[in-house]
């Protein structure tokens, strides 16, 4: 959760004085006040909202909830000749970009501190540190176009990070700069670092890590702006530059597009196209126990900052959490108001007891963190190259794939390895050894219908066969079973063959217990050895009893 921090003053000027009734309403949008003075409002801005973590933003969510200026505010895009050329370079590193002009702005104190935080709370929260996106805003009058997005070797990039005396290398400014040295992991063991270069050959920046000094700094006097984005995820980089330019229009700038020329692919950013979403009356009055009608529907959109027409909801460029039908009646729920809600007790009598296998599951879970070891959920959804490409499994079948997805985690996972991996390959630079488990759902395909099960996975790094299986038994030991290991006619082709056993419990095979292949922790960029084992937690739980 991020905090945004707004002008008291500025607030009050622009929006209206805050009383035990605004605060009220500050909070019934979903941002509750985190602290108030004299000249400072902090509200809390949950992760699904990163639109509102400028004041411009919460601005105008805000007064459309008031009903001052309700519906979706439309912003003009200006056309342009400005372009952006993305090198084929970038392919494995940070292939691509969102790029736009802003001009006619009349920038303060108070808008430039506005600008560095958005920017920065982008870079934790929808960005996830700068892993997923990387944001740089720069000075118009100090480049010239067309700009170039490429990569180089280290020691070819030569330039004055911001907040430093001198040119250094790509290379001294991981070694050398703070902000290098935080965020230096992002770049570790890549060959050519990605950097924007403008006609002249200037450096504008070295992303994810810092800015130039010579054309990265904003100031009072700047009127016009090149804002880019850049990651791995172009639809994450265009929602983000959409939150950007949107916030930067309410401070009376003017957006110009830009062409990035990809090669192949040519895109006009940023794209403020109008997605839309076909809603059920009905089934929205079903799931929220109420009796709207259409025109209460529309009102109440409305508030919320939406367009409606004839069950079409129009939902804004900067709205990263609308998914689905279900994410319009949360903001329905919102703007009917839950102090609105009346309870009812249902007209039934029950007994409430909790699950044999959350019993389970907590017993289990009590035994691996008394060994010290670090229990990790992970999302029911992965994606192709996680599932299949880095497990080296040829054959991509039995899996069950999501229609629609507007990211690339696109599929249900099918085991609890690939992630208790992934973790690993997140966390090279932590501190070893590194211990973790998982107890969660995994999913596949039985006559094409999609099937779930439990799964518990453990996993040590580094960490060697006899050292797993002495925790497996001491695991089952304590909980009352003997478990047996023998050695595998078939088992997954991410163990090192001979270093595998197959678990069984009662002569009834649960999983596999093994040293990960060395090829297999190359593809995830793990240094260390890693032993791990995954097994069917039903079936332990069938042999069990509490």
């Amino acid at each position: 959760m991020a905090v945004t921090t707004i002008n008291r003053h500025q607030f009050e000027k622009e929006i209206g004085k805050i009383d035990e009734k605004m605060e009220e309403r500050i909070a019934m949008l979903g941002t509750p006040i985190e602290k108030l003075t004299k000249d400072e409002l902090q509200i809390e801005v949950f992760p699904n909202r990163p639109d509102l973590l400028s004041y411009h933003g919460f601005k105008r969510a805000f007064l459309a909830f008031l009903e001052k200026k309700t519906g979706m505010q439309k912003y003009k895009l200006n056309k342009s000749n400005y372009k952006v050329v993305v090198d084929s370079s970038l392919k494995d590193i940070r292939p691509y970009t969102a790029c736009a002009v802003i001009k006619d702005l009349k920038l303060d104190s108070e808008k430039i501190k506005e600008l560095i935080e958005i920017q920065e709370k982008l870079h934790l929260t929808l960005g996830r540190k700068r892993k997923k996106l990387a944001i740089g805003i720069y000075p118009l009058e100090k480049i010239k176009f067309p700009i170039r997005f490429t990569a180089l070797e280290p020691d070819k990039i030569k330039f004055v990070p911001l907040d430093y005396e001198k040119e250094i290398s790509g290379l001294e400014i991981l070694q050398k700069h703070p902000t290098g040295r935080e965020y230096a992991h992002l770049l570790s063991g890549k060959a050519k670092f990605p950097v924007f270069l403008d006609s002249d050959n200037k450096v504008l920046s070295m992303p994810p890590i810092i800015n130039s000094h010579t054309t990265g700094r904003v100031t009072e006097k700047t009127k016009e702006i090149f804002v880019e984005c850049s990651g791995s995820d172009f639809n994450i980089l265009s929602k983000c530059l959409n939150i950007l330019v949107s916030a930067l229009a309410d401070m009376e700038g003017s957006i110009y597009e830009i062409e990035v020329d990809y090669g192949k692919e040519k895109r006009l950013t940023p794209e403020l196209g109008i997605e839309k979403i076909q809603i059920s009356i009905d089934k929205i009055n079903k799931l929220l126990g109420l009796d709207l009608k259409e025109n209460d529907v529309k009102k109440l959109l409305e508030r919320m900052g939406y367009n409606y027409n004839k069950n079409i909801v129009e939902i804004p460029p900067w709205r990263v959490d609308i998914l689905h039908e279900v994410d319009i009646t949360e903001d329905l729920a919102i703007a009917y108001g839950y102090e609105n809600f009346i309870p009812e007790i249902p007209e039934i009598s029950t007994i409430g007891q909790e699950a044999p296998e959350e019993i389970i599951k907590k017993k289990i879970s009590e035994i691996l963190t008394g060994l010290n070891f670090l229990e990790v959920s992970n999302y029911h959804l992965t994606t192709k190259k996680d599932q299949f490409e880095k497990m080296d499994e040829e054959k991509e079948i039995n899996f069950v794939e999501l229609e629609n997805s507007k990211t690339d985690y696109n599929i249900l996972r099918k085991d609890l390895t690939h992630y208790l991996l992934k973790i690993f390959s997140e966390n090279v630079d932590n501190e070893l050894p590194q211990k973790i488990f998982e107890i969660g759902k995994v999913f596949s395909l039985k006559n094409n219908f999609p099937h779930e099960k439990n799964s518990i996975a453990l996993a040590i790094c580094p960490g060697n066969f006899t050292e797993l299986k002495q925790t497996l038994n001491y695991l089952f030991k304590m909980m009352g079973k003997d478990v047996q290991f023998e050695e595998p006619k078939e088992n997954p082709e991410y163990f090192i063959k001979g270093r595998v056993a197959e678990i069984k419990m009662e002569n009834k095979a649960l999983g596999f217990l093994g040293e990960i292949h060395p090829k297999i922790l190359r593809n995830w960029k793990i240094r260390m050895p890693v032993a791990l084992f995954e097994m069917d937690f039903d079936d332990i739980m069938k042999g069990l009893k509490i």
